[in-house]
């Protein structure tokens, strides 16, 4: 597989023009493009826009759909492929090699940008109004990408690719709050398989539950589920399942015939101490205080 290091390596191996700073990228799309077409990784984040009639577009093993006004993102090694692509209109790519956010904010905040591991079909899509607003952001970029550098040049791109991603972070929110009035509460359903977990009998066979097995079943990226979790009940997917060890472990010690360690083995929990420290921070007591202070 193909791994780009350089800039100037994924401009001329795709007959790109050639790029104006080693290190940052912009790249506006014509009708067609040949861009990627066997999969490869590289050093680069990547953020784009595109609206494609035709063609298929792979981040790791599952692609982007078809729909009109989406943005994507990468990040540096992730596998990336554009196979016979047709727009509509106008896309854009920035490109952004991982070195060019050394020493500045940005280097620590990307990271914190969940959207960058979430699965494509959880691509962002843009309302005409969002689109316009990503449109004017590239166009500022893309102005000081063509002017002659100076010692301003980094920092005024970098701002507009932070606010790009604050925008987008933005918008996801209020793509969570559509989805969930299109689909019904994700809570819902992510109780449903948590409860069908313990009651297969998965504990025994897997252990404790996590997010990326729930996740799955839900057909959602584990990053992705967390965040549509916390929209809509304050709570990330691995909080609500402690939450749901936490009140399935009080049921059972309820009952005066099962020990704390059967409970803890049987939900899952390898570690007795792991149960019981966790059993004290959501409670305030530990397994033991809790069934004594029941039974004396």
């Amino acid at each position: 597989m193909k791994h780009y290091k350089s800039l100037a390596e994924l401009h001329r191996f795709n007959g790109l023009p050639m790029p104006e700073h080693p290190l940052f990228s912009v790249y506006r799309c014509p009708k067609t493009t040949s861009l990627g077409e066997n999969p490869f990784t590289s050093d680069f984040f990547i953020l784009g826009f595109k609206k494609l009639k035709s063609g298929v577009i792979m981040y790791g093993r599952t692609q982007y759909d078809h729909e009109n006004g989406c943005m994507l993102f990468a990040k540096p090694r992730q596998i990336m492929q554009f196979q016979n692509l047709e727009y509509h209109e106008d896309s854009f790519i920035v490109f952004i090699h991982e070195d060019f956010l050394n020493g500045h904010s940005l280097n620590n905040e990307i990271g914190k940008y969940a959207f960058f591991d979430y699965e494509a079909n959880e691509a962002l899509h843009l309302s005409p109004r969002e689109e316009q607003i990503m449109w004017d952001l590239f166009f500022k970029i893309d102005a000081e990408y063509r002017a002659n550098n100076d010692e301003y040049s980094r920092s005024i791109m970098l701002s507009h690719v932070d606010s790009m991603l604050k925008y987008s972070q933005r918008f996801y929110k209020r793509q969570f709050i559509n989805r969930a009035e299109l689909s019904g509460k994700t809570v819902s359903k992510f109780n449903d398989v948590l409860d069908a977990y313990f009651k297969n009998g998965a504990t025994e066979l897997r252990g404790l539950p996590t997010v990326s097995t729930l996740a799955s079943q839900l057909s959602l990226s584990p990053r992705y589920l967390s965040d549509l979790l916390k929209q809509e009940t304050g709570k990330t997917a691995i909080e609500l399942i402690h939450i749901y060890l936490i009140n399935e472990a009080k049921n059972r010690l309820r009952s005066n015939d099962q020990r704390v360690s059967e409970i803890a083995y049987a939900l899952g929990f390898e570690d007795l101490s792991y149960f019981s420290r966790l059993f004290k921070r959501e409670t305030g007591s530990t397994p033991n205080q809790f069934k004594k202070h029941l039974f004396k």
